[in-house]
């Protein structure tokens, strides 16, 4: 399996067929040994120290959006939840560490105890922590289908120098999807869909369509450069396209809750996709003329984007790995 997904990460989104098995093959050894060296990778779990500091942190805190919407934060990721006479609907389920405390939090909503479905908007285990304790009280798990995957399998996220151990059966969804869906919880009118290889490969947004709230997930960045997980099928020209569908669901008045952040707005989420958008190019440019990470950053190209996005070094490094994958796609390749 992990062979399998490795393979597909680094052939051409849709446009894969293009590619020849000795292209894959080159590329990923090209895009491998022009990477930083790295010390051998550690493998965490629940229970190191980075993970106590998590659990030590300030309780969740509840913000409510609508009479029935409210935003979790304070329990890894944001966690947004609809209640209703049936019980709470979740979009992401937090750390591993925070998953009791999240739980309290949650029960104390009305209806809030019985959680019959949950979102993971993509795998990181900031938004899957929860996963297990859910699902063993029945709830239903939605993700898309690379999210199931990447939690059944060990991953080394090279950028992070780290490799994740499988999560067991227990964490992973119960319902997957390739393209999208429609449901109706408490009344409230929900669209899910998936955003391709962005954040990683797996993102999907979920609509509060009556509500007019969107929960985006890592898709959507605030007050930093966005993380684009290049080992799990994220890249910059999916993130930019990914915005710009997001775009085009949203208006001036919807309320858009990022995977991590304050709450935003669609003047946010375009800024990004400008940002993105531009940064694609003009790294690509770069990149044809034979430059690599560090020197893209030495060049200063973020320079007018960084005071408001902040230190771009791991940015670039991500978006010239994601670059170098996907080669096939952008223009003006001989």
């Amino acid at each position: 399996m992990a062979g399998r997904r490795q393979v597909l990460k680094a052939l051409v989104g849709g446009a894969a067929g293009l590619a020849s098995p000795a292209w894959v093959a080159s590329t990923m050894a090209g895009a491998i040994s022009l990477a930083p060296r790295l010390a051998p990778a550690r493998e965490r779990a629940p229970g190191d120290k980075a993970s106590r500091d998590v659990a030590r942190a300030a309780p969740p805190a509840v913000q409510r959006l609508t009479d029935n919407l409210v935003l979790i934060t304070g329990a890894g990721g944001n966690v947004v939840a609809l209640t209703g006479p049936d019980g709470t609907l979740l979009v992401d389920t937090g750390t591993p560490e925070r998953t009791r405390e999240l739980l309290k939090t949650v029960a104390m909503l009305p209806g809030g105890r019985h959680v019959p479905v949950a979102f993971n908007t993509h795998w990181h285990w900031d938004h899957t922590g929860g996963n297990e304790a859910l699902r063993r009280s029945g709830t239903k798990l939605i993700a898309h289908e690379n999210t199931r995957l990447w939690l059944g399998e060990p991953i080394w996220v090279e950028w992070q120098n780290r490799r994740y151990p499988p999560r067991p059966k227990e964490a992973w969804p119960t319902e997957t999807f390739w393209t999208g869906g429609q449901m109706t919880f408490a009344g409230e009118p929900i669209e899910y869909g998936h955003l391709g290889q962005a954040h990683t490969d797996g993102d999907l947004y979920v609509h509060f369509k009556r509500s007019n709230v969107l929960a985006a997930g890592c898709v959507l960045s605030v007050g930093r450069y966005p993380i684009l997980d290049y080992s799990t099928g994220g890249w910059i020209g999916g993130m930019a396209e990914a915005t710009q569908r997001l775009l085009a669901i949203t208006d001036e008045k919807t309320r858009i809750i990022p995977g991590i952040g304050p709450v935003a707005t669609r003047a946010d989420l375009a800024a990004e996709h400008e940002m993105l958008a531009a940064l694609q190019e003009d790294l690509w440019q770069l990149m044809r003329k034979g430059y690599g990470a560090e020197d893209m950053i030495a060049s200063g190209v973020s320079q007018k984007f960084d005071e408001k996005w902040g230190t771009p070094d791991l940015f670039i490094r991500q978006a010239y790995q994601g670059l170098y994958a996907h080669v096939r796609e952008m223009r003006g390749v001989v």
